[in-house]
């Protein structure tokens, strides 16, 4: 039983081997004796002008999170797509369900204008 989880385990072991690996390669390898000069933001060979970080709207971070969370949940189709036939009308019916759940926020989200770009 535990001997199917062994590629797990090991891939796990080596993600986390790996990472460490290169974080403490950048260490050593990194700049020692920072300068202002060295510390200085790069943007193709010219002076940046204005801040290095500029504000974002929210409404970017809104729309962006509102994709991710329908694409996720489109996700849900293709296992139910696959097991169709064998769940029959029950599983139509959920299917039903969760779509209608699915309108419900996206009318949501469009109806208190998440969804307009200005």
């Amino acid at each position: 039983m535990l001997q199917d989880y062994l590629p797990i385990a090991v891939l796990i072991a080596l993600s986390t081997l790996f990472s460490i690996l290169v974080v403490v390669i950048g260490h050593l390898l990194g700049p020692r004796r920072p300068t202002t000069r060295k510390s200085a933001p790069y943007e193709s060979g010219m002076k940046p002008i204005g801040p290095g970080t500029r504000r974002m709207p929210v409404r970017f971070y809104l729309v962006a999170v509102l994709f991710i969370l329908f694409d996720i949940e489109v996700v849900f189709f293709l296992p139910w797509a696959v097991v169709f036939r064998q769940l029959g009308l029950f599983g139509l019916i959920e299917m039903f369900i969760f779509i209608l759940i699915l309108l419900v926020g996206y009318v949501y989200a469009w109806k208190k204008g998440a969804l307009e770009w200005d």
